[in-house]
């Protein structure tokens, strides 16, 4: 009777991190897939920044949305250390803390340059010392110090995926997982780093990170979503 109730829990725990998993993807992908995507236009200040004005509401949704995203990935990160532990103590703990790391810590303080992108195109008292031209040029750079600080967050992220990956491995859960999720961590490394000391090579990075990401990501949470159960090999100490 213990070891059905333990395997319920294990499977309610899994279901729910998979919620979770898939709630932040739809919104992190919505924030910055469609929001940022279709109002900041590359090297275009003034494009950008009657974008940003026009449509001042969506702008700051994309903010609150990230903001949502980035707490669930806090809780995400202490779940999925719950659920690994067992298969490496350390191993799991590292990757939690990288995660917390990523977005939760780094991505939420890059939110910043997100509002203060805003603020210089709506123009606010405060600014009033700078022309036009001026604060249009400040608030494409704070989007580029924004999409910079994601670069750097993604150096935390990927290494996390990297740890999952193996993790997975460990674990009774197929190999293919551990083994998608470990393309996803080279991935996110490879746009981070690449973007830094390759510039120009930024779009057929991102095709990279973005096929790898969806291939590892998703399909974990897909996996957890549907089949939130483990087979006999998993130790009942994983839930406590």
């Amino acid at each position: 009777m213990n070891r059905l109730l333990e395997i319920a829990k294990k499977r309610a725990h899994m279901r729910q991190t998979g919620l979770m998993y898939l709630l932040l993807i739809v919104l992190a992908g919505f924030s910055q897939g469609y929001i940022r995507s279709s109002l900041v236009i590359p090297e275009d200040a003034l494009a950008t920044s009657k974008n940003i004005v026009a449509e001042e509401a969506l702008f700051r949704l994309g903010l609150v949305l990230d903001l949502i995203a980035f707490l669930l990935d806090a809780i995400i990160s202490i779940w999925l250390y719950r659920l690994f532990r067992s298969y490496g103590e350390t191993l799991a703990l590292t990757a939690a803390v990288l995660r917390l790391l990523a977005h939760p810590a780094i991505g939420s303080l890059n939110l910043l340059n997100h509002y203060l992108a805003l603020q210089a195109a709506l123009v606010p008292d405060f600014l009033a010392g700078f022309d036009a031209n001026q604060l249009q040029s400040m608030s494409l750079l704070f989007m580029e110090a924004h999409r910079i600080g994601y670069l750097i967050a993604g150096v935390f992220f990927g290494l996390h995926c990297l740890l999952l990956g193996l993790l997975l491995h460990r674990s009774p859960l197929p190999g293919l997982l551990g083994t998608l999720m470990i393309l996803a961590g080279l991935g996110y490394e490879m746009e981070s780093f690449g973007d830094f000391l390759f510039p120009g090579n930024e779009e057929w990075l991102a095709l990279v990170v973005g096929i790898t990401a969806v291939l590892g990501e998703v399909t974990l949470t897909g996996y957890l979503l549907k089949n939130g159960f483990f087979t006999s090999k998993l130790k009942a100490e994983d839930v406590r």
